[in-house]
């Protein structure tokens, strides 16, 4: 079973990839041309830096880091199960134990007949969360660019970085959140149907009769929009997590790097170790979230009598 899982998951993180490119080129309000005191004030400023202009389609840092790592995580991918032997051992072992790891984990929150059909894009988002933060991790991202010298210190400033954390950009983390919203919807009407759909947020739950359940329509209808706001809700608390624990990570290593310059190469270190377990949990944390709102909307309970 788990040899078949090599192509059609470098076919997804093509498609994640171009949907997150496309919403990062869309969801930028304006040109990230910041003057050299904000960088100055913000060493890791909010928006990524656009090195590149095909039209009105902007190529930004960020989304160069995104598009090296998926080229490596396929070519990877490709290489690890191009011959696949019986009895794998490297690079083929380490992917078939990757995602059979996750495939168990998420078949026993989820379920057998949901991971069939939605493992695909949950070990996706997983690899690919884990594997940017990591990459942003490595030294030379941020640290490498176009800047100037600063004459009263001698030291070079980076005011453009050739590289940026690929999920410190709001509009990687925004677009990932709004394919999983994409997706979430396409299954939630798959497995109820349109009708069952809207039962499940507008209609009332458990058993009454009478007056009672009149009264038990009216404000599971009244509920169910405050469901609604909190559906919608969903993929803004998904984007600003991921966003918010991955760049202050950065801004805590950049602070850290700076604050004694004799001692830059010493004082981070015991940061980057914190950084590398919290790439490991924002990843497993994105992945369990979007597992867990599929879940509640997709699952369906077996009939039973109603517990007195």
């Amino acid at each position: 079973m788990q040899y078949r899982f090599s192509f059609p998951l470098s076919l997804s993180i093509l498609a994640v990839l171009c949907g997150c490119a496309l919403a990062s080129s869309t969801l930028a309000a304006e040109p990230a041309r910041a003057e050299a005191k904000e960088q100055h004030e913000a060493a890791v400023p909010l928006k990524p830096a656009e090195l590149v202009h095909i039209g009105k389609f902007a190529i930004t840092n960020s989304m160069l880091v995104t598009w090296v790592v998926a080229a490596g995580i396929i070519v990877f991918a490709q290489l690890a199960m191009r011959k696949i032997k019986l009895v794998p051992s490297g690079a083929q072992n380490f992917w078939e134990w990757m995602v059979e790891s996750l495939y168990n984990f998420l078949e026993s929150i989820i379920g057998r007949e949901l991971v069939q059909k939605t493992f695909w894009f949950f070990a996706t988002i997983f690899i690919f969360i884990l594997f940017v933060n990591w990459f942003g991790l490595i030294p030379g991202v941020g640290t490498i660019g176009w800047g100037h010298h600063d004459p009263t210190t001698g030291v070079f400033h980076v005011d453009q970085p050739l590289l940026r954390g690929g999920n410190a950009d709001l509009n990687m983390t925004s677009a990932m959140a709004l394919i999983f919203f994409l997706l979430w919807i396409i299954w939630a009407i798959q497995a109820n149907g349109v009708g069952g759909f809207l039962l499940h947020i507008f209609g009332p739950k458990g058993e009454t009769s009478g007056l009672l359940k009149i009264m038990m329509i009216v404000i599971f209808f009244m509920v169910g929009w405050l469901e609604i706001v909190s559906i919608l809700f969903r993929p803004i608390s998904l984007s600003f997590r991921l966003f918010g624990n991955v760049y202050a990570g950065e801004s805590i290593l950049e602070a850290m790097s700076t604050m004694v310059p004799a001692l830059s190469w010493l004082i981070p270190i015991p940061f980057y170790f914190m950084e590398v377990l919290v790439g490991i949990v924002q990843a497993l944390v994105f992945m369990l979230l979007t597992a867990v709102f599929t879940l509640l909307i997709a699952q369906h309970e077996p009939g039973h009598e109603p517990q007195h």
